[in-house]
């Protein structure tokens, strides 16, 4: 036994987050600071050297000098299975493919694994994969393996799927969390909050008034756009659980900048806004599945923004902040009235199972 003085307390880390919770919480799959410290103090400890990630949307890897392939994998646990603009299985698709094209790259395979309820109606899964055989083809990405297990009745929730994805990063392109510099613009390809309303929407019959649909899309179309303005993108973010608060407190840590946003430059629409409002949640917090940041540098923000809104995905792309040195790892809102505000990263998840 070492004795105290042999002791390297420095090298010690705690097991388990830091919440004081000796359990697993919903917030610990929210995107957020919980999720964050379970990756941190559990997972990456317990992984050691086996562990080589960035903790982006996706890791850029080569073998033997060969080209660069990105590669990453998601699960979709969202209820309910079906929401107004899509369901379960486009989401599937979609956000791998996202999470792929966030580095850059041309999405090419995916692998699907359905985890299934027992007594789940053979007709709801024959929907989610209609839809999700559907979303891959209009992604143009191919379904090349995949796993199916089915669990009891009490065990889980409908239907659970996970996909991973592979994507080819062309020559040149070198997008990630740690390039934001002084100085670069934060772009946002459209409306934010829609798709995470428009899940809330369906439960507990909660109405807003009107019908809000997902944003639900595939973006790697979005931005090939982008990367042939020939411009160096710096940063690229598909703002989903945490929203874009989320994102954007990740990438100001990730390059030790600051982000200021302006307030009224948002694009919050009117019904996010409303039902925000009524729920009490900041639109900022609320995920996006068909939506992207981009951090680029700043004499090339009118250019990126030219492609951004001449593509279908990004017509009300606008600029939203700029990346400054002061308060490096913080976001903060510069209000209309000439005061501001710390939009900290969110501590666990303001509405669970929307992706």
């Amino acid at each position: 036994m070492q004795s105290p003085a042999e002791l390297d307390f420095e090298s010690w880390v705690c097991p388990v987050p830091l919440r004081e919770t000796p359990s697993v919480v919903m917030g610990h799959g929210g995107g957020g600071a919980m999720s964050g410290e379970l990756i941190e103090h559990l997972f990456l400890p317990a992984y050691g050297a086996a562990a080589a990630a960035e903790l982006g949307d996706s890791a850029v890897l080569s073998v033997g000098g060969g080209p660069r392939l990105a590669f990453s994998t998601d699960s979709y646990v969202v209820k309910p299975m079906f929401f107004p603009g899509g369901s379960i299985g486009d989401l599937a698709v979609n956000g791998t493919v996202n999470d792929l094209a966030m580095s850059g790259a041309v999405p090419l395979f995916l692998s699907t694994a359905f985890i299934l309820q027992e007594g789940t109606g053979l007709g709801e899964l024959g929907r989610i994969a209609q839809a999700l055989g559907a979303a891959a083809r209009s992604a143009g990405v191919r379904l090349v393996t995949g796993d199916t297990k089915v669990v009891d009745s009490a065990s889980g929730d409908g239907v659970f799927i996970n996909t991973a994805g592979i994507g080819m990063v062309p020559d040149g392109v070198d997008i990630g969390p740690r390039r934001a510099r002084p100085g670069d613009a934060v772009l946002v390809s459209g409306d934010i909050g829609v798709h995470g309303v428009a899940v809330m929407s369906c439960r507990d019959g909660l109405e807003f008034g009107t019908t809000v649909e997902s944003d639900t899309a595939a973006l790697h179309g979005l931005v090939a756009d982008m990367i042939a303005t020939g411009t160096d993108l710096h940063v690229l973010r598909d703002p989903t659980r945490g929203g874009v608060a989320a994102s954007l407190n990740e990438i100001a840590v990730a390059s030790d900048v600051g982000i200021e946003l302006v307030e009224r430059e948002l694009p919050v629409p009117e019904t996010v806004r409303d039902a925000c409002s009524l729920l009490g949640l900041d639109p900022l917090q609320v995920a996006n599945e068909g939506k992207l940041l981009a951090v680029v540098p700043g004499e090339s923000a009118d250019q990126v923004l030219a492609a951004l809104r001449a593509h279908p995905l990004g017509r009300s792309a606008c600029r939203i902040g700029t990346c400054v040195p002061d308060h490096a790892g913080m976001v903060v809102v510069r209000t209309g009235l000439g005061g501001s505000r710390v939009v900290g990263l969110p501590i666990g998840e303001q509405l669970p199972r929307i992706c």
